[in-house]
């Protein structure tokens, strides 16, 4: 039998707690080992611990969630750290995976789709809530007009040019099979394997293998970085 994958909860809310504990205990591969309820007491537990996973609010009293994950990384540099939160404000969308965390979800999730992103993220997958990856790309790209728009410092000398990124991005979209442009498209849109699998009339697993063959042929590492190619490509 394998080694359930272990967790630490933090909420300053002990029913949201307690009951995220009975939840997560239905799953014989998950093992919640302790939790907190503030960022203060999960620092002083989670190195004695060392959870696998850390589920975190990001509403806490004193130092709130996201400003509390590099000391917890700190602590635990192997923990994944898991947003758990009410908060749909694009900058705090932001702000999780620039800080260390691995996902962003929303207290609204299903138990069963929870429990499935906690197996992901240990596949070292990065997870978000459907309904938050279009406000993630919108605070992406953002973010990436922002610095475009910063001074820059004069540049270095000039090297010899690479292969034009833009060049090999076209390479890259031309190895895409129409029904992976298809999948690509409502990725975009945010939507889940299961959503993805009921809108174009296949099987789920199967839109999980487009999925896989699109990011190796994008190259790049998840769903948010297609979701941002994708973007990208229409406004081009």
């Amino acid at each position: 039998m394998t080694t359930p994958i272990t967790l630490f909860l933090i909420d300053d809310h002990t029913l949201m707690r307690r009951g995220l504990i009975a939840l997560l205990s239905q799953h014989d591969d998950l093992s919640v080992v302790g939790d907190a309820a503030d960022a203060g007491e999960a620092l002083r537990r989670v190195p004695m611990l060392k959870p696998d996973v850390i589920l975190l609010d990001n509403h806490l009293p004193g130092v709130s969630g996201i400003d509390a994950i590099a000391g917890l990384r700190e602590m635990s540099a192997h923990s994944r750290i898991l947003m758990l939160t009410v908060s749909e404000d694009g900058e705090d969308l932001a702000a999780a995976p620039r800080s260390g965390a691995q996902g962003y979800l929303l207290k609204t999730i299903e138990g069963d789709l929870l429990a499935d992103a906690i197996r992901r993220s240990m596949r070292g997958e990065s997870v978000v809530s459907p309904e938050m990856l279009t406000k993630l790309v919108a605070a992406l790209r953002s973010q990436d007009a922002d610095e475009r728009h910063a001074p820059t410092p004069p540049p270095p000398p000039a090297q010899p040019a690479p292969a034009s990124a833009a060049a090999e991005t076209e390479s890259a979209s031309s190895r895409l099979s129409p029904r992976e442009e298809e999948v690509l498209r409502e990725i975009a849109c945010g939507l889940s394997n299961k959503e993805i699998a009921r809108n174009l009339g296949i099987a789920e697993t199967t839109v999980k293998i487009h999925v896989q063959h699109i990011l190796r042929k994008l190259g790049v590492s998840s769903r948010v970085q297609a979701a941002v190619y994708a973007s990208d490509r229409q406004r081009a």
